[in-house]
């Protein structure tokens, strides 16, 4: 089987795929995978052809872009078509080429949906945040004034899709483009017990857990107690981790934070406190005992994956729903504020009541239960 996988230049929604895109390119099925320099090398990795999308004009790779598609709807889809028509000529030479038997994209790689319509090659969505349909999109809030500006924006949109429209993109409005629907063969990262309103989901959807990669390294664990402390490679949140040392300075605590390779390490830090720009996030989680987090959907399932339950502090709509899901199943507490007391307080709670970590062992039981790649595999070659 001959695959084109299309992906969005962001750590969180590449890195899910690798296992899968491994197990096929291991079965003996040829996976090419448009994507972006910085991941061209863990792709190569995992066996499939990497095509770079860097030079067509893409206009997400910018930080300050990607931070800001997570907070707007209305401008992630603006770009998100504007990508799909700077993509148009380079794809259409690929596809050429290839001669795909599968198309399979990120949700949100527009670009690839809309090549298989254009094409008329088999089609399937790849989910590595929750599902989302009329019901589990309850747990996205949008406000009144996103959704006033898209409506703004919606005769921009309109132009763009005129434009898709021109370079033969049979799509008539915005909800060709964004919504999957239970007649979309999809893959999802996660568990049908954690994903949002799993029973109104069609048996197209496969449920295959989240990819959790082996320990790269070694932490050690010098208490009893190891609280960890990241909130991703997007948002920066400087505030948040001065007060998390002010928190954790006198306590008996030990403090890991990771702060992305964009921000400040603070300073006067105690011997219980330890501050990196990376580390081995899984070799941490793996011996931690609380996570703040602020819910992207890999670093929760990953700390769930190790029954570690979690301080919630969401910065983004769909970070928003992971934390409601998480509180909704008892693993962890939502932060009201960046404030000091609320951060000890709320990490004092998570170790006092055991009932967060018995839930967030359950959930592990439930990740354990996916068939993970191999199932995935599975559910691809049974579509050809």
């Amino acid at each position: 089987m001959k695959i084109a996988w299309f992906s969005i230049p962001a750590h969180g929604h590449t890195n899910p795929t690798l296992a899968l895109v491994r197990e096929m390119t291991g079965a003996g099925h040829e996976v090419t995978y448009f994507s972006f320099e910085q991941f061209r090398e863990k792709i190569e990795r995992a066996g499939a052809e990497f095509v770079p999308c860097d030079s067509c004009n893409f206009e997400m790779e910018d930080k300050e872009y990607a931070e800001k598609v997570g907070k707007d709807m209305a401008f992630a889809t603006e770009l998100l078509v504007k990508s799909t028509l700077a993509l148009d000529d380079m794809v259409a030479k690929k596809v050429a080429q290839i001669k795909p038997d599968l198309i399979v994209s990120d949700s949100i790689a527009y670009w690839g949906r809309l090549t298989a319509i254009k094409y008329h090659i088999p089609y399937v969505s790849s989910t590595t945040t929750f599902a989302f349909n009329k019901y589990s999109a309850k747990y996205i809030k949008h406000g009144f004034g996103e959704l006033f500006t898209m409506l703004f924006s919606m005769p921009k949109i309109k132009r763009l899709i005129r434009e898709l429209q021109k370079k033969g993109y049979p799509v008539k409005g915005i909800l060709d483009i964004v919504q999957n629907d239970n007649a979309t063969n999809t893959i999802v990262y996660t568990s049908r017990e954690f994903q949002p309103c799993a029973d109104t989901f069609s048996d197209k959807y496969c449920f295959v857990g989240p990819s959790i990669r082996p320990l790269e390294g070694e932490i050690s664990k010098t208490a009893e107690k190891l609280i960890y402390i990241s909130m991703g490679t997007v948002i920066k949140n400087q505030e948040l981790y001065r007060n998390c040392v002010e928190a954790f300075r006198d306590t008996e605590y030990q403090v890991i934070i990771s702060l992305g390779a964009n921000e400040k390490e603070p300073v006067d830090l105690p011997d219980n406190i330890q501050v990196y720009s990376s580390v081995d996030q899984m070799a941490v989680l793996s011996i931690a005992d609380v996570f703040l987090t602020h819910c992207g959907m890999n670093s929760a399932s990953e700390a769930l994956y190790y029954e570690v339950p979690l301080i919630l502090f969401p910065q983004t709509p769909e970070q928003g729903a992971v934390a409601k899901r998480v509180e909704e199943l008892g693993a962890g507490i939502k932060l009201p504020s960046a404030q000091k007391e609320d951060v000890l307080m709320a990490a004092k709670k998570l170790f006092n009541d055991k009932q967060y970590k018995l839930a967030a062992r359950e959930i592990s039981k439930g990740f354990k239960r996916c068939g993970g790649a191999k199932a995935a595999r599975e559910f691809l070659e049974s579509l050809c």
